[in-house]
Parts: structure tokens; C-alpha cells; sequence
């Protein structure tokens, strides 16, 4: 199907969050600043292999008890930009709770196709939560958490369960300003990079998955976003209540698409109450 360039327009702003924010580079700055204060003032053990891919790494920030919980945050960046280096701003406050944090790696586009990089995302995971990625603790749960194109991947492996306990530990995933079904995607100019086709676009959708019951669920949403993302937002709050699963679903007053993740685990906020209430709900 061919898109009238009228078409593309609209659908390129309604799937850039940035449209909705006039002090984006202020947000981006302060991911890379409070992630490198996090790695320079906190226990870290850096770039842990979690799989046999060398994008396959992350960042663990323990928590002083090697069995705490442990928090794994998988970054957005529409799967073609950031890093697990901008990523572990909310360390702070999760070791503060007591919570180990982790954040995660993995290959971007154009150099990976996103069957890939979905795939990797999984494979990592997968491994965290079954114990057979080698780290030095040994959570008695683990809670993941995604935002924007992380929050797809989060939701993509946890659709993907094939065979006995796929997840071992997983108690709990926290899904921010998620993208869930990629078609409108392949008319966008995000989709300059990934190159995804139809099938490709239907297969790494986890809207287009079959219902399941997942983990307890906070699937927030900043109020000030796209309609696009809005629209997102609720059809997987409905598509995950209808498979069964506990789902705490938040709008967020005030917030935007890149403020709100730094809510993550504060206590004071909306967003950082719900999970870090969940998350002690399962210790």
C-alpha cells in the first residue's frame, strides 16, 4: 500500500513524541548525565554478558543485599538510537528502595533488522530471569521495565513464552509510552531505518499475538502525548486485561513521552508509587 505523502506527514508527527515537547535535548541530556552520576557514584559492575551476542551486555547496579529484587530496564530510542549508557538513570533510586537495577543492552538498527533485535531482547531476558546469565547476585525476583521502544520489547518477549517457565523469576514489568502494534510504523519515518515489511511489522507486534496471561502489569502513559501513542497505550491495557492479567493502568498528569520515565522508582511520584508498590507486593 502506498501512503499519500499528506498521509505520511500526519503520521509522522503523530508517531514523534518530540512534537509534544519544545526542551527535548534538555530531557536526552539529563538521561546520559544522571546515568553516568549513577555509574560514577554507585556499586557497578559494567557491561555483563547476557547472552552470546556482544550487544548482549548490561550495567548492574546491586542493591546490598545480593538477593534483593532486581529491577531490568530495557531503553527506548525507536530501536535505532541510545544505549544502555543513558539508561541507568533511575539506579539511585532503586538501590535506595533496596532494589538491584539493571539496564540493558542490545543491537540497534540499521545494522540489526528488528526480528532481530526482538529476538536478542528475549534471549537476554530470558536469561536474567532464569538465572543463566552469569551476574553476581542472585534475585529472589525480577521486574522488567521498558520505555517507548523498550517498553515493545519488554511486551514482545513476554509474549514470546515458548516452553516450560520461560521466565523463571519474573514477577512483574512496567511498560512506558510503549509502541505495540508497528504497521502505522512502516509509513513513518522511523521505519527509514528499520526497513521492516508487512509480515515483518505483524510478527514483532505484540498486539497481533495471541492473548495470554502475563505478569502484574503498569502500563503508564505521560497525559501529554500523541494521539497515536495514546491510542497505543490503551488497545494493549485492553489487549492484556482480556488475556487475564493484572494491569495498573496510568495517564500520568503533567508528564510527557521523555519526563516521565525519570519517575521510574520515586517514591512521590504517580508513576514511581505504583511500582515500587508492586514491586514490594512481591518480596
Amino acid at each position: 500500500m502506498t501512503v499519500p505523502d499528506t498521509a505520511r506527514t500526519g503520521l509522522d508527527l503523530e508517531y514523534s513524541p518530540s512534537s509534544r515537547v519544545s526542551d527535548l535535548d534538555v530531557h536526552l541530556a539529563r538521561y546520559a548525565t544522571d546515568s553516568a552520576r549513577a555509574r560514577s557514584g554507585l556499586p557497578v559492575h559494567l557491561d555483563l554478558p547476557c547472552g552470546p551476542l556482544p550487544e548482549q551486555r548490561l550495567d548492574l547496579f546491586p542493591a546490598p543485599d545480593p538477593h534483593a529484587p532486581l529491577f531490568v530496564f530495557v531503553h527506548g530510542g525507536y530501536w535505532q538510537e541510545l544505549s544502555k549508557s543513558e539508561a541507568a538513570f533511575a539506579a539511585r533510586d532503586f538501590l535506595a528502595a533496596g532494589i538491584s537495577f539493571a539496564a540493558l543492552g542490545y543491537g540497534l538498527a540499521p545494522r540489526h533488522r528488528l526480528r532481530a533485535i526482538t529476538a536478542a531482547v528475549t534471549d537476554s531476558l530470558r536469561r536474567i530471569c532464569t538465572g543463566r546469565a552469569p551476574l553476581p547476585v542472585t534475585p529472589r525476583a525480577v521486574h522488567l521495565g521498558g520505555h517507548s521502544a523498550g517498553a515493545h520489547l519488554v511486551a514482545s518477549a513476554l509474549l514470546d513464552a515458548e516452553g516450560p517457565h520461560p521466565f523463571g523469576a519474573l514477577a512483574s514489568a512496567t511498560l512506558i509510552s510503549g509502541v505495540y502494534d508497528l504497521e502505522p510504523l512502516r509509513h513513518t519515518y522511523v521505519n527509514d531505518a528499520l526497513g521492516m515489511d508487512a509480515g515483518e511489522a505483524r510478527a514483532c507486534s505484540p498486539l497481533h499475538r495471541p492473548p495470554a496471561r502475563l505478569p502484574r502489569l503498569v502500563v503508564a502513559l505521560g497525559e501529554n502525548e500523541t494521539d497515536a501513542f495514546t491510542a497505543q497505550h490503551h488497545r494493549f491495557v485492553d489487549f492484556a486485561r482480556a488475556g487475564g492479567t493484572d494491569v495498573t493502568d496510568l495517564v500520568v498528569p503533567g508528564r510527557h513521552h521523555f519526563d516521565l520515565p525519570f519517575d521510574l522508582a520515586d517514591p512521590d511520584t504517580v508513576l514511581g508509587a505504583a511500582v515500587l508498590g508492586m514491586l514490594c507486593d512481591s518480596r
